[in-house]
């Protein structure tokens, strides 16, 4: 079953249990893609019958082993693409997103070896998501989302979540970047060793080294 519809879908599963354990349901999924839950009941049941994902009525969607190597090799090909445009075009981090999302269907397998040998091979995007290498392994280290941060705690940014350009540009303004060293405090985070104020919803979209 190829198509970038279905990329998309199974790129999507994917993702969404990479930084917490809750496995998707077809109605988070349709949110998530911006499209109508029937359409998305229909794309599921193509995708079990071509063995790519389980699925039972109303429960969880769950990529197979075939689906969570396609789906990686989608989320490889989403990364590289945003590294490359941030490192070789200056593309801010809260433009790529969009951009990779359409270049990634369409460039040949042999241009992403090469650019992915030119950036030395990164092992992290842009946002500091995780790129597989091309065997589809992936290296990550223990995380803890900063909402879940005890006070106190003192950890590395590793990743921020890319949905939202404009908490993407706030956070950059206050210094929340990927390799920031923060220490959670009762109202917020101190930022070498300076109190600094978080825009609104980021403590649900920065992750801290556990």
């Amino acid at each position: 079953m190829a198509s970038p519809a279905a990329d998309d879908y199974l790129k999507t599963v994917y993702a969404h249990t990479e930084w917490q354990d809750a496995p998707i349901t077809p109605s988070v999924l349709a949110a998530k893609l911006g499209i109508a839950p029937s359409s998305v009941t229909e794309m599921v049941k193509k995708l079990a019958a071509s063995g790519l994902v389980s699925h039972v009525p109303y429960g969880a969607v769950r990529l197979t082993d075939a689906g969570t190597r396609r789906a990686l090799a989608m989320v490889r090909r989403h990364r590289l693409i945003e590294t490359w445009l941030v490192q070789e075009f200056g593309y801010g981090w809260d433009e790529v997103h969009d951009e990779a999302e359409v270049l990634e269907h369409t460039i040949s397998d042999r241009l992403l070896e090469g650019i992915d040998e030119r950036l030395g091979r990164p092992r992290f995007d842009p946002h500091g998501d995780a790129i597989p290498d091309a065997a589809g392994a992936v290296d990550r280290e223990p995380f803890v989302l900063l909402a879940d941060a005890p006070t106190g705690h003192v950890g590395r940014v590793l990743r921020v979540d890319d949905r939202d350009p404009e908490l993407l540009r706030a956070l950059e303004a206050a210094g929340v970047v990927v390799a920031a060293v923060v220490t959670t405090t009762t109202s917020g985070i101190t930022l070498d060793g300076t109190e600094t104020e978080l825009p609104a919803g980021a403590a649900d979209v920065v992750w801290l080294s556990a």
